[in-house]
């Protein structure tokens, strides 16, 4: 957490390990997939935009009944005297990728261009973190794993890699602030990272897609044209998203950006741990993720 100059601002990031399957839709579709995710324009990685991420923290403060909605989110559009909200929300990145593999349950998936990205994020919002990427020289084929895998070989998907040992404790100790404690045992078991061109086109084409059809509720029979293909982002997917603080912006409001980034941590404070549900399909159970705030 950082209070900067004077306590204008108070930043914090936020991880969420999905645990099921994410919908934060396009709203358009690709190809033969109707419902396609969120992705980045320039490289093709899945996420979820920072206005999805703002709606779902709102929602959640409002059905635990907070009374600071106003000043943290900004006031509704149709009242007299509106205000912006004191919350910046950044887009969810993606950090962590689950990836099938024949050697173990499954193998979550990382880049260099991923871990720096949020070391300069972390930086960016006044916090300290070294991610310590080892200095290789990258091929589509290599991965460098935390343990020896048997004959130097790790198959991702259909794909074979070459790997190297290397010691990313400091990288599995970066990632573990952004989980619980229970999956971020398995991080040295499970951590991989390849180059940035093989992460890039297994994001890209490894995601879930799932059919869906409607049903007649009185013939009991498919209706007709009602089938659809809906792109999901798998479960223990590790996200994360910047939080910057300011004071709030109602005139008649003298909260300053502690109390208000202190507001928003409330919310994650349950008797029954940090949740958030991000995306469609909250009814079918959808988008549900674990938080832990790294500050």
């Amino acid at each position: 957490m950082t209070e900067e100059k004077e306590g204008i601002r108070s930043n914090a990031i936020i991880g969420l390990l999905a645990q099921t399957s994410i919908h934060a839709g396009s709203g358009q579709n690709t190809g033969v997939i109707d419902l396609s995710i969120q992705r980045e324009g320039h490289n093709g990685w899945p996420c979820i935009f920072g206005s999805a991420v703002k709606g779902a923290v709102r929602t959640l403060a409002e059905d635990q009944g907070n009374g600071q909605i106003g000043s943290i989110f900004g006031s509704e559009a149709n009242i007299t005297e509106a205000n912006a909200g004191a919350v910046a929300f950044g887009d969810a990145r993606l950090l962590l990728f689950p990836v099938r593999s024949l050697t173990s349950q499954f193998k979550w998936v990382t880049c260099p261009a991923a871990l720096r990205r949020y070391q300069n994020d972390a930086a960016r919002m006044g916090l300290k973190i070294d991610c310590a990427i080892p200095a290789v020289t990258w091929t589509e084929e290599m991965a460098l794993v935390a343990e020896a895998q048997a004959n130097n070989r790790l198959f991702l998907e259909e794909y074979r890699f070459d790997t190297q040992s290397h010691d990313l404790s400091p990288i599995i100790r970066v990632l573990s602030e952004l989980m619980p404690e229970q999956d971020a045992k398995n991080l040295s078991k499970q951590l991989v990272i390849i180059s940035d061109d093989m992460f890039s086109f297994i994001v890209q084409h490894a995601t879930p897609v799932n059919a869906h059809i409607a049903i007649d509720s009185k013939t009991k029979t498919a209706v007709s044209g009602a089938l659809w293909y809906e792109e999901t982002l798998p479960p223990e997917t590790l996200l994360y998203f910047t939080l910057s603080a300011a004071g709030a912006r109602k005139k008649e409001e003298k909260l300053d950006a502690k109390s208000i980034r202190d507001e928003v941590f409330q919310l994650f404070s349950g008797e029954n741990g940090a949740w958030l549900q991000v995306g469609g399909n909250e009814t079918v159970g959808m988008g549900w993720c674990a938080v832990r705030i790294k500050q």
